[in-house]
């Protein structure tokens, strides 16, 4: 009979179910998941809520089998599988029962759980607002983008073939166990000789450190360098992903103001007289968001405050291989001369965002204690991944890819500056970017960015609405519009939907006029 109790198995006060078990079980054979399984979980999960208390006597497997109509052997299973994990106990003659080992557990009401515990934990913890960004997932046909390469033109069958033989070929002990915490050997002595060839540094693989990219550097220095309280000094125009990890760190941002000449280093001089700073985070080569190079005046009187005032300069390097007007700058990092200057760049912008390879540069005892970090959080990263970079880098597979690369950027650049020219002259402002792979575009003030953003994702085209470029004290109504990863047909495309969006200001005045 349902819901009887064995008398010699237990002392307890058993409370008996209020409903026949059967009842409370269900079987949808749709599902991939085992029949017997289901039932087990089940079980499992009346057990835990007090449902079914300790001692208490199951159906016989045939009883069990008729009322939910499946096979008996099915239930057998089932109760197995309870049997074998110690939450059911069998007895010669008598039945199956829950196990009397178990905790009483209070009979919990067959009612909706007032917290879902895949939703919602049953502790607290501190909310941080600051972490606060929605991921923009790929799912629009068109995109003027943060910024992106084409990942249609990436050396994708060089690099399937580089990493195949990595995961096939060698010591598969070596090859598949731990590495290096630091990275692969082989691609810091092959990101050395690049590095110090087209962007003047010093180093030697002991000065590089293999992260995932910009993001997991930004981490890596605000965890070790940075204190609660410490200052950070950034644009007013600034990267949300490295603010994000400062404010974590308990880092004071001071924003100051940026320009067509780049970060105002005048101003930074001004403020370290009167505070002690920390850490200078800078975009010299392209700043970000706005694209305008750090001119060489203002790059000579930062490296002379960080060696006088003593902060970090971290130089975020995020597109360098992309300059159009003439050879560009070299880092601030080829000028160190004091190991003032923690170098960050990557293969993202390179290849692909999904290929996580980047690095960062720095004296010999900050590496280490850079990896020493990295080990506790990560690890290490690819190790095939990142050999086979390194097979590219040294067969010169990545350097014509960037030729390429920057000749494709430079013509799709030219192509969406003159549509935005022609176009939407009446809506916009822009300056056409020495390098890069997006516009700083700053939009009339008529004109509610947000909405506009909104809108184009109904026709499955995205833009940024520039939000997370800004702050509470600035709102410049301005995106970055990336042309990159686009053709010049699409970019065509992406330009007329904005346009027929725009021109409906008369109809639509309430989607475009700020309220």
């Amino acid at each position: 009979m349902d819901g009887y109790n064995h008398p010699v198995l237990t002392k307890r006060v058993v409370h008996f179910i209020m409903q026949p078990l059967s009842t409370l079980l269900t079987v949808d054979k749709t599902v991939r998941e085992p029949v017997y399984l289901q039932i087990s979980n089940q079980l499992m999960e009346l057990i835990k809520k007090g449902t079914l208390q300790a001692g208490h006597r199951l159906l016989s497997t045939r009883e069990l089998a008729e009322q939910l109509n499946i096979h008996r052997k099915t239930v057998v299973q089932s109760y197995d599988e309870l049997l074998a994990q110690g939450w059911l106990e069998s007895h010669a003659g008598s039945g199956t029962f829950v196990a009397t080992h178990l905790p009483e557990i209070k009979p919990q009401l067959l009612l909706k759980d007032a917290i879902n515990p895949a939703r919602t934990a049953g502790f607290t913890f501190k909310a941080t607002p600051h972490l606060n960004k929605d991921v923009v997932k790929p799912q629009f046909n068109l995109h003027l983008d943060d910024g992106f390469p084409d990942a249609r033109l990436a050396p994708l069958e060089e690099l399937s073939r580089a990493y195949r033989s990595q995961l096939l070929n060698g010591n598969p002990y070596l090859r598949l166990g731990y590495g290096d915490t630091q990275g692969s050997s082989w691609l810091r002595q092959e990101l050395s000789s690049y590095l110090n060839k087209t962007r003047g540094l010093k180093t030697t693989p002991e000065n590089i450190l293999i992260i995932r990219g910009a993001v997991m550097g930004a981490y890596l220095i605000s965890t070790s360098f940075l204190q609660s309280g410490d200052n950070v000094v950034v644009t007013t125009l600034s990267w949300v992903g490295g603010n994000m990890n400062f404010m974590q760190a308990g880092a004071n941002l001071i924003r100051i103001k940026v320009d067509e000449y780049g970060m105002d280093v005048d101003e930074l001089e001004q403020l370290c007289k009167k505070k002690t700073i920390r850490m200078v985070y800078v975009t010299s080569h392209h700043h970000y968001p706005t694209t305008v190079p750090l001119r060489a005046d203002r790059r000579i009187q930062l490296l002379r405050l960080a060696e006088k005032y003593g902060f970090i300069v971290f130089e975020d390097d995020y597109d360098y291989d992309f300059h159009y007007q003439s050879k560009p700058l070299l880092p601030l990092a080829s000028a160190d001369q004091r190991g003032m200057v923690l170098y960050c760049g990557s293969f993202t912008k390179t290849v692909s965002p999904a290929f996580r390879v980047g690095y960062m540069v720095g004296s010999e005892n900050v590496i280490q204690h850079l990896a020493k970090l990295r080990r506790i959080i990560d690890r290490q990263g690819d190790a095939m991944l990142e050999n086979a970079m390194a097979e590219l880098l040294q067969n010169g597979v990545i350097q014509k890819h960037l030729r390429k690369s920057l000749r494709l950027y430079r013509e799709r650049r030219d192509v969406f500056c003159e549509l935005l020219k022609n176009e939407l002259s009446d809506y916009v402002q822009f300056k056409v970017p020495d390098g890069g792979m997006a516009v700083w575009t700053t939009f009339d003030p008529k004109v509610n960015l947000v909405k506009l953003a909104q809108q184009a994702s109904q026709q499955l085209l995205y833009i940024s609405d520039g939000v997370w470029h800004h702050n509470d004290d600035q709102q410049a109504n301005a995106t970055r519009l990336g042309f990159a990863s686009s053709t010049p047909q699409e970019l065509q495309r992406c330009i007329e939907i904005l346009s027929e969006l725009l021109k409906h200001k008369q109809v639509k005045s309430a989607y475009l006029i700020k309220q």
